[in-house]
């Protein structure tokens, strides 16, 4: 088992101090470990003089990647600096590990950067906003996410072509969302943390313009009313099924989906009998009744997102009747780029990894979130693949929209950190005003400029044919 499930006995041997005390003391504790940690040691960045060469780190990273895939991976970072911090999470998990740390640890992101938040549909169908992909989970520091995050910010304004003093505004209200997001959480009873959840359709930023504010829920209405109304069997399955055959089959469209050799996927000529039957035992009772209703029609790898790219990432078509489709999303996972910095992960499965931290940090979670381990070692999880799944468009944000969007994302991030750290500790830590805010803001805005330096060393490094890239049209 991994650290955020110990026993009860076990937490208190570990935080001797701080058992069993109140709200208050152990806001007192947080606010004691300043005299070791200041908050203002959380500000700015400067590398040192032995960091290593980040695209070292990254040609590190493809070992294990389909060879084929890692041209595409690299191709999508090249598109922008933005594109390119997406896919660089071991590169700045390394950064961060030579940064001061408070000692407060929480299940962390790992990979908090903006386009790893958005909606989805809960179990119940209502539509949460709430962090959406969890690969680089593991106990970590609280302020390596809080930095990660702030960074992205920084760096989505200077996409957007936004001044410098509109992205540090931007960035600092989204420091001071988080802050007081936690003195809140630390507040609350721990159950009323532990059930709340973000609802898009009733979201409402407390300090926003009123005119964004509308305008944001506007756009947001629109769009779950259009999610809804794409079905799995009326959208999804004629998008990616075509049934000329006697059965149903995942269309090709090579390189981004394809059907994979015996070679590349062990266990094809089987079915995948045994790792679907792991998987199967990874669910819940109640969900292996409605999991065994379906069957494997097909599997095909499929080409996801910008870090994943090169992982053995797939889909399966699972029928429990005709016009009674069930898409799963196969994701490999991989040890976690904190695993080097923080501790290695006691689950034996980094799937199991994953969904363990899936289910700590977000307020509902996937049905058939599950794991299992390939004939080839590798080991998978598995969710609903797009399940009214909604991101959002970096370049269709305004200034008002990227700072209210950063701002959700920050509340999503606190609330998450809420439930597995200690809320008060944080938040005494952090403290109420605008030292921490204001330290976070000076490390977003140095970090990025690490980013354009890394960004251009990559570009560099592509045309000199050191590393290769495909560039998509």
């Amino acid at each position: 088992m991994d650290r955020p499930v110990k026993s009860k006995q076990a937490r208190a041997a570990s935080h001797p101090d701080t058992a069993h005390q109140s709200a208050d003391e152990r806001a007192a504790h947080g606010r004691a470990l300043r005299d070791a940690v200041p908050r203002s040691s959380q500000a700015g960045w400067k590398a040192a003089k032995e960091r290593r060469d980040p695209v070292d780190i990254l040609v590190e990273s493809n070992e294990g990647r389909v060879p084929s895939l890692i041209p595409i991976r690299f191709g999508r970072m090249s598109a922008s600096p933005f594109a390119f911090y997406r896919g660089a999470a071991a590169v700045m998990a390394a950064d961060l590990a030579s940064t001061p740390t408070s000692g407060l640890r929480v299940q962390a992101c790992g990979d908090a950067h903006l386009m790893n938040f958005g909606g989805f549909a809960t179990p119940e169908r209502n539509v949460i906003f709430d962090i959406n992909d969890l690969d680089e989970t593991l106990p970590a520091p609280f302020e390596w996410d809080v930095k990660r995050l702030a960074a992205s910010v920084e760096i989505a304004a200077q996409h957007l072509a936004f001044s410098p003093s509109v992205a540090a505004r931007i960035v600092s209200s989204l420091a001071q969302e988080y802050r007081e997001r936690m003195h809140d959480y630390a507040a609350m009873r721990t159950l009323d943390v532990w059930y709340e959840r973000i609802d898009l359709q009733k979201y409402e930023d407390r300090t926003g313009d009123p005119a964004v504010v509308a305008a944001a829920r506007k756009r947001i209405a629109e769009r779950i009313e259009v999610e809804r109304r794409k079905t799995v069997p009326d959208h999804l399955y004629p998008k990616l099924v075509c049934e000329a055959d006697t059965l149903p089959r995942i269309k090709d469209d090579p390189p981004l989906i394809f059907h994979p050799t015996e070679e590349q996927a062990p266990g094809l000529s089987s079915g995948y009998a045994e790792a679907i039957d792991a998987y199967r035992e990874s669910l819940p009772e109640h969900v292996r009744i409605l999991f065994d209703r379906f069957h494997l029609i097909d599997l095909a790898v499929k080409v996801v997102g910008v870090g994943s790219v090169g992982t053995m990432c797939a889909v399966g078509l699972f029928m429990a009747a005709d016009n009674d489709p069930l898409f799963l999303q196969v994701k490999e996972a991989r040890a976690s780029v904190l695993e080097p910095f923080a501790g290695k992960s006691l689950h034996p499965n980094h799937g199991q990894r994953v969904i363990a931290g899936q289910r700590i940090m977000q307020s509902a979670s996937d049905v058939f979130l599950g794991w299992t381990r390939g004939s080839n070692g590798r080991d998978f999880y598995l969710r609903q693949l797009r399940d009214m799944k909604m991101s959002v468009v970096i370049e269709e944000l305004d200034e008002g929209l990227l700072r209210q969007y950063s701002r959700m994302c920050a509340h999503a991030l606190a609330r998450s950190h809420a439930r597995s750290g200690d809320a008060a500790m944080i938040a005494g830590y952090m403290g109420s005003g605008q030292t921490f805010d204001d330290a976070i803001t000076e490390f977003a805005t140095d970090y990025s400029s690490q980013n354009r330096r890394d960004y251009r060393a990559f570009i560099r490094a592509m045309r000199e044919g050191r590393i290769q890239a495909i560039v998509e049209e």
